[in-house]
């Protein structure tokens, strides 16, 4: 999830505290961050916590002593915490940069809201990677118990794994070995600097959904090359902003593996990507987005298809979801209701239209970007608002001047 409450100069807040304190109580044995970036020019949102090396910031003893509270808060319950360490590439929107930073200057064609990007250098990828090493060595110095790369959802490095997007003809693309050179070296770097101690994860797409775009069957063999790296964690998602399926919303283009019904009916949206990254590799797999029933995380749980079952919704509404679930509860709770121009209709999130659907997608999107920022000051969870008004809201919040956030 994706916080959106780090200070002026992008560093934790007591707010992190706060949020990730009552999270820690969760009953989730594991917490991921948000989106840390590593680079402070090319954020995924307005006040993402950024972890830079170029940045004098960064380097403050005052930045270490807020990373620190953050990383003591959320493990105050007895949960462990891992920072995602991220670089948000071409889809870091206008309202942050005018000119993004991508493996190719193909810009992300979504209303006109993201910046044509910049093609980078050779010598801007491997500082790139450098990045990435540096604030490891810092989440580790800092109290965190590991790091996630984010190498999914379109953001730099899912980019560079996708033709769509990767045009490249030096050794940075082309050929799939080329275009998953940036991922393999970050997390070899990663690895180099916090040592095999120190868990090291990395999240990626099963599939991009898009045609001519990273594939389910190029995802297995990154998944077999990651696997070869000893990577601690893979998280298996899937989507970019074009093809939004981490947040259920279908596109239009099918999926290129073929689903049995019994598997469409299943809950998880990645669950038979994730079956066949499974017969593939040895290192442990975690599937996260769908998820709501107990009965449908024990299934996927027995069936093998993962080690680990992510959620993360319900947490923005009901802090202590997995904690009543694991000890009685059969579903997690949920406040998913009245977030649509209409419940049937053209004007539905299964519209036709795909305007009506991603307008459905951002106001219930900014409607729990509002719950994380109440759960962060010590407030319960709000009503479901109309989606016009929570896309008020989305604009108000995300727009310049957003960055010192005022409470709900």
């Amino acid at each position: 999830m994706t916080e959106g409450l780090a200070d002026p100069l992008l560093r934790a807040t007591p707010r992190l505290e706060s949020l990730y304190r009552a999270w820690s109580r969760s009953g989730a044995g594991l917490l991921i961050t948000g989106n840390v970036m590593v680079d402070r020019r090319v954020l995924e949102r307005p006040a993402n916590v950024a972890i830079d090396d170029t940045d004098p910031d960064t380097f403050s003893a005052e930045a270490r002593t807020r990373l620190r509270r953050w990383a003591a808060a959320a493990t105050e319950g007895g949960s462990q915490v891992w920072m995602q360490l991220s670089h948000a590439g071409r889809q870091s929107p206008r309202y942050v940069t005018w000119r993004p930073l991508a493996p190719s200057a193909v810009q992300l064609d979504l209303f006109g809201n993201y910046g044509r990007p910049r093609e980078l250098t050779e010598a801007e990828i491997l500082a790139i990677i450098r990045r990435f090493a540096f604030a490891a060595t810092v989440a580790r110095e800092t109290g965190f118990g590991g790091v996630e790369v984010h190498g999914a959802h379109g953001y730099l490095i899912s980019s560079f794994l996708s033709p769509v997007s990767n045009r490249r003809s030096d050794a940075w693309g082309g050929s799939l070995e080329n275009r998953a050179r940036l991922l393999l070296e970050t997390v070899r770097a990663v690895r180099a600097a916090v040592g095999r101690d120190f868990p090291v994860a990395v999240k990626l797409n099963s599939d991009d959904f898009r045609k001519g775009g990273f594939s389910h069957e190029e995802s297995l063999q990154v998944a077999r090359m990651l696997d070869a790296e000893a990577v601690d964690l893979l998280e298996v998602s899937g989507g970019t902003y074009e093809q939004p399926r981490l947040l259920g919303l279908g596109g239009s283009v099918e999926t290129e593996v073929p689903m049995r019904e019994s598997t469409r009916q299943r809950e998880g949206y990645f669950l038979a990507y994730a079956e066949g990254i499974r017969a593939v590799v040895r290192m442990p797999l975690m599937v996260t987005g769908g998820f709501r029933t107990r009965g449908g995380m024990e299934a996927a749980l027995a069936a093998n298809a993962c080690d680990a079952i992510g959620v993360a919704r319900p947490l923005c509404t009901h802090p202590r979801a997995v904690a009543e679930l694991l000890q009685a509860g059969t579903q997690l709770p949920s406040l998913e209701r009245l977030l649509v121009l209409s419940p049937t209709g053209k004007l539905s999130p299964t519209s036709p239209i795909l305007l009506a659907r991603i307008a459905n997608l951002l106001g219930a999107q900014s409607w729990y970007y509002r719950q994380i920022y109440r759960l962060a000051d010590g407030r319960p969870a709000s009503e479901p608002r109309f989606l016009l008004a929570s896309l008020a809201m989305y604009f108000r919040d995300e727009y310049p001047g957003s960055r010192e956030r005022a409470c709900p």
